[in-house]
């Protein structure tokens, strides 16, 4: 194809793209690229733009024509969108489409691939974020849940509890029996010794030890003092 045949793909992508298209010399040109996607009702973004500029050489269409893809400049940049990481992707993503199309004019078809692809790849990544926050908001969901639901109970999980439980409370149990008998012990204050009857000293043997320990007269006589008158 030679220069009067590029001019004529040249016209027909004019008449195509009349707002997108942009000569700079003879053999090169931009197009611009609006992207269509959709954001979140929330998302004030606009939709990005990206321009492929081409370059004929002497030789195409049976030589492929040299592309470069950028973005306007001074344009918003676009969260889910970066060139600069992404140009090598879109890049390679327009080779099966010049290799299906050498010899004839291409340019149209790789306006439209670069379009697909960037439209696509703009798309994985709002479905992945979008996975993202619906997990996010389902483990903040199941969170919530959890303080009102508490542990899940379970019969070994009961046992345990019931044991621990019933140890607290013998040991609740004795501590309160401990305090009483401290308390009412202190109420009793000081106990007593308890004095012996007659009977008392005479059954335990005492009689003669205290006569003995008092001095007073013999054993006989403390004998007479104890018979039972009948």
């Amino acid at each position: 194809m030679g220069l009067d045949e590029q001019r004529e793909e040249r016209e027909v992508l004019k008449s195509i793209f009349p707002d997108e298209f942009t000569d700079i010399s003879d053999t090169e040109y931009r197009i611009s690229i609006l992207l269509d996607v959709i954001n979140k009702e929330e998302d004030e973004s606009k939709s990005p733009t990206i321009i492929l500029q081409v370059n004929y050489p002497t030789a195409y269409p049976d030589e492929a024509p040299q592309l470069e893809i950028s973005t306007p400049p001074n344009a918003p940049k676009y969260a889910l969108l970066d060139l600069q990481e992404d140009r090598s992707r879109l890049m390679e993503a327009l080779q099966p489409t010049i290799e299906e199309n050498m010899g004839i004019a291409m340019v149209f078809s790789l306006v439209s691939a670069l379009k697909d692809s960037a439209e696509l790849l703009v798309s994985e990544r709002q479905h992945a974020a979008q996975a993202l926050e619906d997990v996010q908001k389902a483990e903040a969901e199941e969170a919530e849940n959890r303080k009102f639901h508490g542990t899940a109970v379970t019969i070994k999980s009961f046992l345990e509890w019931r044991a621990k439980f019933k140890n607290e409370m013998e040991e609740e149990e004795f501590k309160r029996k401990e305090e009483k008998e401290a308390e009412d012990k202190k109420k009793r204050g000081p106990r007593e010794e308890k004095k012996l009857t007659g009977r008392e000293l005479w059954e335990k043997g005492l009689v003669g030890k205290i006569e003995e320990d008092e001095g007073g007269g013999d054993a006989l006589e403390g004998i007479h003092k104890l018979t039972v008158q009948e």
